[in-house]
């Protein structure tokens, strides 16, 4: 636990605390160290420690009302049917 709280950038005592649920999770940067360090998904880390990643946060700043419209219009979706959506969507920005 020392080397990879040293490799994240906090304190063996820190992450311990972390983990007993003594305090909240850290931030952003360091979930998402954590997340590649551990071969996870940095965006369902994020989630699981309550968090959204700030590149996400800009977009609905940006955009409140089509983000909201947009996220909503997905409800009950399978996360196989957002994938697809994802894929077409990033096939359309490339064109």
């Amino acid at each position: 636990m020392r080397q990879f709280a040293k490799t994240i950038g906090l304190s063996p005592t820190y992450l311990s605390k972390i983990e007993r649920d003594e305090f909240g999770p850290p931030a952003e940067d360091k979930v998402v160290t954590i997340a590649k360090l551990l071969d996870l998904d940095p965006d369902e880390m994020l989630a699981l420690a309550g968090k959204v990643a700030s590149d996400v946060q800009d977009l609905i700043r940006r955009h409140p009302q089509e983000m909201a419209s947009f996220l909503r219009s997905t409800k009950g979706w399978s996360a196989e049917e957002m994938s697809r959506l994802a894929k077409n969507a990033a096939r359309r920005r490339k064109r």
